[in-house]
Protein backbone atom coordinates (compact mmCIF):
# COMPACT_ATOMS: atom_id res chain seq x y z
CA UNK A 1 0.00 0.00 0.00
CA UNK A 2 1.15 3.37 -0.95
CA UNK A 3 0.83 6.43 1.40
CA UNK A 4 -1.77 8.56 0.30
CA UNK A 5 -2.78 11.61 1.93
CA UNK A 6 -6.46 12.02 3.42
CA UNK A 7 -8.08 14.84 0.97
CA UNK A 8 -10.17 16.84 3.76
CA UNK A 9 -13.01 19.41 2.20
CA UNK A 10 -14.63 22.17 3.65
CA UNK A 11 -17.78 24.72 3.42
CA UNK A 12 -15.67 27.08 4.22
CA UNK A 13 -12.68 29.13 2.35
CA UNK A 14 -9.50 28.54 3.02
CA UNK A 15 -7.39 29.10 5.57
CA UNK A 16 -10.45 29.91 7.72
CA UNK A 17 -11.11 25.59 7.35
CA UNK A 18 -8.48 25.31 9.43
CA UNK A 19 -10.40 26.39 12.60
CA UNK A 20 -13.19 23.95 12.39
CA UNK A 21 -11.29 21.73 14.15
CA UNK A 22 -14.61 19.93 15.34
CA UNK A 23 -15.35 19.50 11.73
CA UNK A 24 -19.05 21.35 11.69
CA UNK A 25 -18.40 22.35 8.17
CA UNK A 26 -16.80 19.84 6.70
CA UNK A 27 -17.71 17.92 3.41
CA UNK A 28 -16.43 14.83 1.59
CA UNK A 29 -15.04 15.02 -1.88
CA UNK A 30 -19.01 14.62 -3.89
CA UNK A 31 -20.10 18.32 -1.57
CA UNK A 32 -21.91 16.35 1.36
CA UNK A 33 -22.09 17.88 4.36
CA UNK A 34 -20.30 15.41 6.95
CA UNK A 35 -22.22 16.28 10.12
CA UNK A 36 -25.70 15.32 7.63
CA UNK A 37 -24.31 12.12 6.83
CA UNK A 38 -23.32 11.29 10.41
CA UNK A 39 -26.96 12.02 10.98
CA UNK A 40 -28.32 9.65 8.32
CA UNK A 41 -25.73 6.60 9.52
CA UNK A 42 -26.87 6.90 13.08
CA UNK A 43 -30.21 7.28 12.37
CA UNK A 44 -30.40 4.25 10.25
CA UNK A 45 -27.94 2.54 12.56
CA UNK A 46 -30.29 3.38 15.65
CA UNK A 47 -33.63 2.12 13.40
CA UNK A 48 -31.67 -1.50 12.73
CA UNK A 49 -29.31 -2.40 15.57
CA UNK A 50 -31.85 -4.81 16.67
CA UNK A 51 -32.08 -7.08 13.61
CA UNK A 52 -28.27 -7.72 14.54
CA UNK A 53 -28.35 -8.28 18.24
CA UNK A 54 -31.72 -9.44 19.25
CA UNK A 55 -33.94 -10.30 16.38
CA UNK A 56 -30.58 -12.47 14.96
CA UNK A 57 -27.39 -12.98 16.82
CA UNK A 58 -24.17 -11.83 14.84
CA UNK A 59 -20.68 -12.93 15.18
CA UNK A 60 -18.10 -10.86 14.50
CA UNK A 61 -14.27 -11.87 14.33
CA UNK A 62 -11.12 -10.41 12.88
CA UNK A 63 -11.61 -6.84 14.11
CA UNK A 64 -7.85 -6.71 15.27
CA UNK A 65 -6.96 -6.04 11.20
CA UNK A 66 -9.17 -2.61 11.32
CA UNK A 67 -7.51 -1.42 14.46
CA UNK A 68 -4.32 0.61 13.27
CA UNK A 69 -5.73 1.02 9.63
CA UNK A 70 -5.18 4.73 8.44
CA UNK A 71 -8.17 6.67 7.67
CA UNK A 72 -8.71 6.34 4.16
CA UNK A 73 -6.76 4.00 0.80
CA UNK A 74 -8.62 1.06 2.93
CA UNK A 75 -10.55 -1.26 0.19
CA UNK A 76 -12.86 -4.21 2.06
CA UNK A 77 -13.58 -6.51 -0.78
CA UNK A 78 -16.82 -8.80 0.52
CA UNK A 79 -18.87 -11.61 -0.85
CA UNK A 80 -22.38 -10.22 -0.80
CA UNK A 81 -25.82 -11.64 0.32
CA UNK A 82 -27.88 -8.94 0.14
CA UNK A 83 -28.50 -5.31 -0.79
CA UNK A 84 -27.92 -3.38 2.55
CA UNK A 85 -28.06 -5.54 5.56
CA UNK A 86 -24.58 -6.64 4.65
CA UNK A 87 -23.05 -2.87 4.22
CA UNK A 88 -25.24 -1.69 7.26
CA UNK A 89 -23.70 -4.48 9.57
CA UNK A 90 -20.59 -3.36 8.15
CA UNK A 91 -20.72 0.26 8.98
CA UNK A 92 -21.97 -0.85 12.31
CA UNK A 93 -18.49 -2.38 12.90
CA UNK A 94 -16.67 0.55 11.37
CA UNK A 95 -18.34 2.96 13.78
CA UNK A 96 -17.81 0.22 16.87
CA UNK A 97 -13.99 0.01 15.73
CA UNK A 98 -13.48 3.98 15.48
CA UNK A 99 -14.67 3.85 19.35
CA UNK A 100 -12.62 1.02 20.46
CA UNK A 101 -15.02 -1.86 20.26
CA UNK A 102 -13.69 -5.40 19.73
CA UNK A 103 -15.68 -7.86 18.18
CA UNK A 104 -19.17 -6.31 18.94
CA UNK A 105 -21.34 -3.94 18.57
CA UNK A 106 -22.73 -3.89 21.78
CA UNK A 107 -23.79 -1.55 23.38
CA UNK A 108 -24.78 0.68 20.71
CA UNK A 109 -23.08 3.56 22.01
CA UNK A 110 -20.92 4.45 19.02
CA UNK A 111 -24.24 5.78 17.10
CA UNK A 112 -23.48 8.88 19.16
CA UNK A 113 -20.84 9.53 16.65
CA UNK A 114 -20.39 7.29 14.02
CA UNK A 115 -17.64 7.44 11.48
CA UNK A 116 -18.46 9.39 8.55
CA UNK A 117 -15.15 8.70 5.94
CA UNK A 118 -16.65 5.88 4.82
CA UNK A 119 -18.34 4.54 1.30
CA UNK A 120 -20.18 1.72 -0.35
CA UNK A 121 -20.15 0.78 -3.81
CA UNK A 122 -23.87 -0.24 -5.67
CA UNK A 123 -25.93 -0.39 -8.43
CA UNK A 124 -27.43 2.82 -9.48
CA UNK A 125 -30.78 1.15 -10.49
CA UNK A 126 -30.93 -0.45 -6.88
CA UNK A 127 -30.21 3.26 -4.97
CA UNK A 128 -32.84 4.34 -6.90
CA UNK A 129 -35.78 1.73 -6.00
CA UNK A 130 -37.91 3.42 -3.42
CA UNK A 131 -37.62 5.77 -0.98
CA UNK A 132 -35.18 3.85 2.35
CA UNK A 133 -32.88 3.23 -0.92
CA UNK A 134 -32.49 6.60 -1.38
CA UNK A 135 -31.84 7.63 2.19
CA UNK A 136 -29.52 4.66 2.14
CA UNK A 137 -27.65 5.86 -0.42
CA UNK A 138 -27.42 9.63 1.58
CA UNK A 139 -24.94 7.23 4.18
CA UNK A 140 -22.20 7.31 1.22
CA UNK A 141 -23.18 5.56 -1.61
CA UNK A 142 -20.92 5.33 -4.96
CA UNK A 143 -23.52 4.51 -7.35
CA UNK A 144 -21.90 2.68 -10.41
CA UNK A 145 -23.97 1.80 -13.69
CA UNK A 146 -22.76 -2.39 -14.24
CA UNK A 147 -21.43 -2.78 -17.55
CA UNK A 148 -23.11 -6.36 -17.42
CA UNK A 149 -26.64 -6.39 -15.78
CA UNK A 150 -29.63 -4.35 -15.45
CA UNK A 151 -32.47 -4.40 -14.13
CA UNK A 152 -32.44 -8.05 -13.62
CA UNK A 153 -31.22 -8.98 -17.04
CA UNK A 154 -27.72 -9.34 -18.74
CA UNK A 155 -26.86 -6.91 -20.70
CA UNK A 156 -23.81 -5.55 -22.32
CA UNK A 157 -22.87 -1.79 -22.39
CA UNK A 158 -19.34 0.63 -21.83
CA UNK A 159 -18.07 0.53 -18.90
CA UNK A 160 -18.91 3.63 -16.24
CA UNK A 161 -15.94 5.67 -16.12
CA UNK A 162 -17.18 7.83 -14.31
CA UNK A 163 -17.79 4.98 -11.31
CA UNK A 164 -14.09 4.35 -11.24
CA UNK A 165 -13.28 7.88 -11.27
CA UNK A 166 -15.71 7.97 -7.81
CA UNK A 167 -14.03 5.19 -6.43
CA UNK A 168 -10.69 6.43 -6.55
CA UNK A 169 -11.72 9.45 -4.92
CA UNK A 170 -13.51 7.83 -1.98
CA UNK A 171 -10.37 5.83 -1.64
CA UNK A 172 -8.37 8.84 -1.01
CA UNK A 173 -10.71 10.31 1.20
CA UNK A 174 -11.41 7.19 3.44
CA UNK A 175 -12.58 3.36 3.83
CA UNK A 176 -14.58 1.84 1.01
CA UNK A 177 -16.06 -1.34 0.95
CA UNK A 178 -16.93 -3.16 -2.56
CA UNK A 179 -18.15 -6.27 -3.99
CA UNK A 180 -16.67 -8.22 -6.70
CA UNK A 181 -18.67 -10.04 -7.97
CA UNK A 182 -21.40 -7.59 -8.23
CA UNK A 183 -24.43 -9.81 -7.45
CA UNK A 184 -26.01 -11.15 -3.92
CA UNK A 185 -26.03 -14.47 -5.95
CA UNK A 186 -23.12 -17.15 -4.66
CA UNK A 187 -19.66 -17.78 -6.52
CA UNK A 188 -20.72 -15.41 -9.47
CA UNK A 189 -17.12 -14.71 -10.99
CA UNK A 190 -14.74 -11.58 -9.85
CA UNK A 191 -15.20 -8.78 -12.09
CA UNK A 192 -11.91 -8.22 -13.44
CA UNK A 193 -12.11 -4.36 -12.70
CA UNK A 194 -11.71 -4.99 -9.20
CA UNK A 195 -8.13 -5.85 -10.05
CA UNK A 196 -7.76 -3.03 -12.49
CA UNK A 197 -8.74 -0.57 -9.13
CA UNK A 198 -6.13 -2.04 -6.79
CA UNK A 199 -3.38 -2.01 -9.22
CA UNK A 200 -4.32 1.63 -10.42
CA UNK A 201 -4.77 3.01 -6.29
CA UNK A 202 -2.29 0.07 -4.63
CA UNK A 203 -5.11 0.17 -1.48
CA UNK A 204 -4.84 -1.71 1.92
CA UNK A 205 -6.78 -4.37 0.60
CA UNK A 206 -9.12 -6.27 3.34
CA UNK A 207 -10.95 -9.48 2.50
CA UNK A 208 -14.35 -10.13 4.42
CA UNK A 209 -16.21 -13.36 4.44
CA UNK A 210 -20.28 -13.03 5.49
CA UNK A 211 -22.86 -15.53 6.02
CA UNK A 212 -26.09 -15.91 7.10
CA UNK A 213 -27.36 -12.65 5.61
CA UNK A 214 -29.17 -14.53 2.90
CA UNK A 215 -31.16 -16.66 5.69
CA UNK A 216 -31.92 -13.70 7.95
CA UNK A 217 -33.25 -11.08 5.33
CA UNK A 218 -34.93 -10.61 1.96
CA UNK A 219 -32.76 -10.15 -1.10
CA UNK A 220 -32.86 -6.14 -0.49
CA UNK A 221 -31.89 -6.78 3.12
CA UNK A 222 -35.38 -4.93 4.14
CA UNK A 223 -37.35 -7.64 5.25
CA UNK A 224 -37.29 -10.50 7.75
CA UNK A 225 -37.11 -14.06 6.35
CA UNK A 226 -36.25 -16.24 9.23
CA UNK A 227 -35.24 -15.02 12.68
CA UNK A 228 -32.98 -15.60 15.28
CA UNK A 229 -30.49 -16.97 12.34
CA UNK A 230 -26.68 -16.84 13.07
CA UNK A 231 -24.89 -13.96 10.78
CA UNK A 232 -21.46 -14.05 10.91
CA UNK A 233 -18.95 -11.26 9.97
CA UNK A 234 -15.15 -11.87 9.32
CA UNK A 235 -12.28 -9.78 8.70
CA UNK A 236 -9.15 -11.20 7.43
CA UNK A 237 -5.54 -9.75 7.49
CA UNK A 238 -4.88 -7.50 4.89
CA UNK A 239 -4.29 -8.98 1.48
CA UNK A 240 -0.48 -9.03 -0.23
CA UNK A 241 -0.60 -8.17 -3.75
CA UNK A 242 2.72 -7.91 -5.47
CA UNK A 243 3.16 -4.90 -7.81
CA UNK A 244 3.94 -6.95 -10.84
CA UNK A 245 0.98 -9.78 -10.57
CA UNK A 246 -1.30 -9.69 -12.96
CA UNK A 247 -5.15 -9.11 -13.24
CA UNK A 248 -5.65 -12.72 -13.52
CA UNK A 249 -3.66 -12.86 -11.07
CA UNK A 250 -5.51 -10.64 -8.52
CA UNK A 251 -8.46 -12.02 -9.45
CA UNK A 252 -7.42 -15.38 -7.67
CA UNK A 253 -6.51 -13.94 -4.73
CA UNK A 254 -9.32 -12.09 -4.50
CA UNK A 255 -11.88 -15.01 -5.20
CA UNK A 256 -9.75 -17.43 -2.44
CA UNK A 257 -9.75 -14.84 0.18
CA UNK A 258 -13.61 -14.01 -0.05
CA UNK A 259 -14.05 -17.76 -0.17
CA UNK A 260 -15.84 -17.90 -3.65
CA UNK A 261 -14.60 -20.72 -5.24
CA UNK A 262 -17.44 -23.10 -6.69
CA UNK A 263 -17.31 -25.99 -3.89
CA UNK A 264 -16.68 -29.36 -6.12
CA UNK A 265 -19.75 -30.73 -5.66
CA UNK A 266 -21.98 -28.19 -7.17
CA UNK A 267 -19.04 -28.48 -10.03
CA UNK A 268 -19.64 -32.23 -10.41
CA UNK A 269 -23.92 -31.11 -10.36
CA UNK A 270 -23.21 -27.85 -13.20
CA UNK A 271 -20.95 -30.44 -15.08
CA UNK A 272 -23.72 -33.25 -14.97
CA UNK A 273 -26.56 -30.38 -15.85
CA UNK A 274 -24.27 -29.36 -18.71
Amino acid sequence: MRYVKPTRFSYLPKPLDRLDFIGLFECDPFGNWLLFRRIIIAAVGWFTYFRYTTVNRIKIEGTEHLENLPINNVLFLSNHQTYFADVIAFFHVFCAVKWGFKDTILPPMYLLAPRARQYYVAASETMQKGILAKIFALGGALTIERSWRADGREVQRSVDSAAVDKIQIALKHGWVVSFPQGTTKPFAPIRKGTAHLIMANDPIVIPVVINGFRRAFDKKGLRFKKRNTQLSIRFKAPLIIGPGESVEEIVEKVRKAIEQDIPERMDWVQGKEG
